[in-house]
């Protein structure tokens, strides 16, 4: 069944109140006393209250709205994952940018309608902007307004901007080796940005984002908002990218896609 478009209209304003109702949880907290803690008993995975508290701002604003909504969170688990709509959400994506200052975290909200994301959207609400989007196109919206968002053309890997988020911590194996090489066919890479990085090649600023590891919450959003902006979203080996996340790459051309892939399949899982 396709999802109607006045209820996909509906859904889309709905998404703009989810993004502002976490702000209002976490931005209070960006650069201040964010409550850390650490997930880990081993190693390093920390968590905010940040991170809580804008979740727990999404998960009532569905419950008060739309109570029969399923919703997958990072914080707080699953509830009803099997409903027609479900949630799927990331309050702080890059936890690590937010404790130390970095305005590069976002608040990553998709939607699932029967089992496929068909909206979703990355906001940053220290810099005042949410990207949105779906099929039928992707936008930017400020509080100047919104404008359309396009990805950009570029058909050669060596003119490629690229990104990961931390190639030693996020890459496995072989894994890094596939990164390594991708990465010094490229004209420019840039690490750290989280999912500020799928932003920007719907945005058309960048052009490729490859990652390993990811979980749903990572990487559902993304996939609406970049498919409405003429890009795409796949695993390692060109397929499409699964509920459960893994290895992804989300580009801006289909050409320079299937260069990377050359190396990228190599390791794929």
């Amino acid at each position: 069944m396709t999802l109607a478009p006045a209820r996909l209209e509906e859904l889309d304003a709905f998404l703009i109140e989810l993004n502002r109702a976490a702000a209002g949880a976490i931005l209070p907290l960006f650069r201040g006393e964010h409550g850390l803690s650490n997930k880990y008993e081993a190693g390093f995975d920390p968590v905010t209250e940040a991170d809580r508290g804008g979740e727990r701002a999404i998960r009532a604003l569905i419950a008060a709205r739309y109570p029969d909504h399923g919703v997958i969170g990072e914080e707080y688990g699953e509830d009803r994952p099997d409903a027609e709509f479900v949630w799927v959400l990331d309050p702080v994506d890059g936890t690590r940018a937010f404790i130390a200052g970095l305005p590069l975290w976002t608040t990553l909200i998709g939607l699932r309608f029967q089992g496929r994301p068909v909206l979703g959207s990355i906001g940053q609400s220290y810099l005042g902007e949410i990207y949105i989007g779906h099929a039928g196109g992707s936008r930017l919206v400020t509080a100047g307004g919104s404008k359309p968002l396009q990805v950009r053309a570029c058909p050669e890997l060596a003119d490629a901007i690229i990104a990961t988020t931390d190639p030693e911590g996020c890459f496995k194996g072989a894994e890094l080796g596939a990164w390594t090489q991708v990465r010094a066919a490229a004209r420019l890479a840039r690490l750290g940005c989280d999912a500020y990085a799928y932003a920007m090649v719907a945005a058309g600023t960048m052009d490729m984002v490859i990652e390993a590891g990811l979980k749903s919450w990572d990487i559902e959003a993304a996939i609406p908002l970049i498919a409405g902006a003429g890009g795409l979203t796949t695993d390692w080996r060109g397929e499409p990218v699964g509920q459960q996340g893994g290895q992804i790459v989300i580009a801006g051309d289909r050409a320079c896609l299937d260069q990377a892939l050359v190396t990228l399949r190599r390791s794929a899982a």
